[in-house]
C-alpha cells in the first residue's frame, strides 16, 4: 500500500529530474559553461544529475546511471541546437532526422516518428510531452507483463521510469545518441569557413570508402571496373525494360558488384534462400578527441585508440533481400560465442493498422531466440571463428581510414570466396548497436570525454569561449 501511495510522487520527481536537466543543457547554465564532470571543484553539473555518495542501492542510484543521464539529456537538448546546422551527409541534421525517422515507429502506433519532428516546435512537444508518457507506458507495460507471465520478476515501475526516461538503453535510444554525437563533432570539426566535416567523414559515401580502402589495404568488398553495365528484361520489347548502369568507376552513380556468396560457418546457421548476413561490429576512436592532432601528426592517434565495443551477427531471415530483416544474435567480443537472439522489427511497423491489438508487439524477446526461426537452426552456443581476428580488422580498419571519427559501424562478411574470405562492405558513422551488448563503463567514460570537448568547441563557436577546448579528467 506504501509502495502505490508513493509512486505519484517518484514519477513526478523523476519527471522533474528530466525537464530541469534537459532544460539545463537546452538554455540554463549547462547550455553556456564547460562541462566538466562532477570531480572537478569548478563542475557546473547539478546535483541531481551527480551520484549520491552512499552506497547505490538500486541501479539508478549508481554513478554509471548518472553519467549516463548526462550524456542523455545534454545530446538531446544538442539536437535542437543542431537542427538548422550542417550535416556531414545531408544539407542539415533536420533533413537527415527527416530521413531516418520516416520508416521508424514507436511499437503499436504505426505513425513515422517524422511527423513529429517536421519543426522545432513539433520536436520540442514529442521530447517533453510524448516522450515522457511514452516511458510511463513502457514502464507500466512492463510491471503488468511481469504480473501476468508469472514469471517471478518484479519490476518497478518508478525504476524503469527512471531508466527509459533518463538514461535509456534501448537500441533506438543508443542509435540515437550515436547520431547526435556524430551530428555534433562533425559539425564542430568544421574548418572555419568551411561546411566540409574532417575527411573521415567521406568514408560514409560507399564509393568514397571502397576508392580509399583499396588504396590503404583495407579488405573492401570487390567490385568491377566494367564502364558500364546493360540489363534487359528477357520479355520486354519496343525499348521498354531495358536499363543502362554507368559504373562509379567512370564518374557514374551505380556500384557494380559480383554477388557476396555466405562462408561457411554463416551459411551453417542460415535457412535456404537467406540473404548475404553480415556481422556488425562498433568501433570507437579516441582520435576523434582531437581532430586537428590526429589528422596532422602521424603521432596524432595509435591504433591502440581504437576499441572494438560490440559485435552481432545479423542471421537473415528466409526469402530476404537483405540482412536488414534478420535474427538479431549478440556475439561475445571476448570469446567469440553466440549469444541469445532478438529483433528491432516491431519499431518498422508502420499503418495505422498497427495500433490494432495484437497487430503489433510493444517489446521483442530479449535476447531469449536460441534457433534461427526458418528451421529451428540452433544458433546461440556457437562460437564464430576468429574473432579477435575479426575485431583487429576492424580496428586497423577505423585507425587507417577514419581515425577522427567516434564511432564507426562496419558491415563485416565473413565470405565463401577463399582469396577474401573476410571483407568489409561499408561503414556506418551513426552507427547503430543492433542491440549488442558492450561494456558501459568503457562507451560511456569515451561520450562524456567527448561531451566535454565538444563542449568546448562549442562555447568557441559561441565566442564565450575564443580558441579553447576544456581537457576533462576522467570521473572516478
Amino acid at each position: 500500500m506504501g509502495q502505490a501511495v508513493s509512486l505519484p510522487f517518484k514519477l513526478a520527481n523523476t519527471t522533474l529530474t528530466f525537464y530541469r536537466g534537459f532544460f539545463h543543457y537546452l538554455l540554463g547554465t549547462g547550455r553556456h559553461s564547460p562541462y566538466l564532470p562532477p570531480s572537478d571543484p569548478s563542475s557546473t553539473i547539478p546535483s541531481y544529475l551527480r551520484p549520491h555518495q552512499h552506497t547505490p542501492s538500486t541501479y539508478t542510484s549508481t554513478p554509471i546511471f548518472h553519467r549516463h543521464a548526462r550524456m542523455h539529456l545534454y545530446t538531446l537538448a544538442s539536437a535542437f541546437y543542431l537542427y538548422h546546422k550542417p550535416h556531414y551527409r545531408k544539407p542539415s541534421y533536420r533533413r537527415d532526422i527527416l530521413d531516418n525517422f520516416s520508416n521508424v515507429a514507436i511499437p503499436g502506433t504505426g505513425i513515422p516518428l517524422s511527423y513529429f519532428v517536421w519543426n522545432r516546435f513539433s520536436a520540442l512537444t514529442l521530447v517533453c510531452v510524448g516522450y515522457p508518457a511514452i516511458s510511463l507506458a513502457a514502464s507500466v507495460h512492463k510491471w503488468m507483463k511481469g504480473l501476468l507471465t508469472f514469471s517471478g520478476e518484479r519490476h518497478s515501475i518508478s525504476e524503469e521510469y527512471k531508466v527509459r526516461l533518463l538514461a535509456p538503453d534501448d537500441w533506438f535510444s543508443y542509435w540515437r545518441l550515436n547520431c547526435r554525437i556524430a551530428g555534433l563533432h562533425a559539425y564542430l570539426n568544421m574548418e572555419e569557413g568551411s561546411l566540409a566535416p574532417p575527411k573521415g567523414y567521406e568514408m560514409e559515401n560507399k564509393w568514397t570508402f571502397l576508392e580509399v580502402g583499396k588504396e590503404r589495404n583495407v579488405p573492401i568488398s570487390p567490385y568491377l571496373t566494367t564502364p558500364a553495365i546493360v540489363v534487359k528484361h528477357r520479355n520486354e520489347e519496343g525499348g521498354m525494360g531495358i536499363h543502362f548502369y554507368k559504373n562509379a568507376t567512370e564518374g557514374g552513380d551505380w556500384i557494380i558488384q559480383e554477388r557476396i556468396e555466405n562462408g561457411e560457418w554463416v551459411q551453417n546457421h542460415l535457412p535456404e534462400g537467406a540473404p548475404l548476413s553480415t556481422f556488425r561490429v562498433i568501433t570507437q576512436s579516441r582520435g576523434a578527441l582531437d581532430v586537428k592532432k590526429t589528422n596532422e601528426s602521424s603521432e596524432g592517434c595509435r591504433v591502440e585508440d581504437i576499441t572494438a565495443l560490440s559485435c552481432v551477427f545479423r542471421a537473415g531471415r528466409k526469402g530476404a533481400e537483405t540482412d536488414h530483416d534478420s535474427i538479431l544474435f549478440d556475439v561475445d567480443p571476448s570469446t567469440g560465442k553466440v549469444l541469445g537472439g532478438t529483433t528491432n522489427a516491431h519499431w518498422y511497423r508502420l499503418g495505422l493498422s498497427q495500433l490494432l491489438p495484437g497487430r503489433c508487439p510493444w517489446r521483442s524477446k530479449d535476447h531469449a531466440i536460441t534457433h534461427h526461426p526458418d528451421g529451428n537452426i540452433p544458433v546461440s552456443g556457437s562460437v564464430v571463428p576468429d574473432i579477435k581476428g575479426m575485431l583487429k580488422l576492424v580496428e586497423e580498419s577505423h585507425w587507417k581510414l577514419c581515425p577522427d571519427v567516434p564511432l564507426v559501424g562496419w558491415d563485416v562478411v565473413l565470405s565463401k570466396d577463399e582469396n577474401l574470405p573476410v571483407c568489409l562492405l561499408e561503414v556506418n558513422l551513426s552507427c547503430n548497436f543492433f542491440r549488442g551488448s558492450f561494456d558501459k563503463e568503457v562507451y560511456l567514460g569515451f561520450l562524456e570525454d567527448m561531451v566535454g570537448v565538444l563542449q568546448g568547441l562549442r562555447l568557441g563557436k559561441d565566442g564565450k569561449v575564443k580558441g579553447k577546448v576544456v581537457k576533462k579528467e576522467k570521473e572516478v
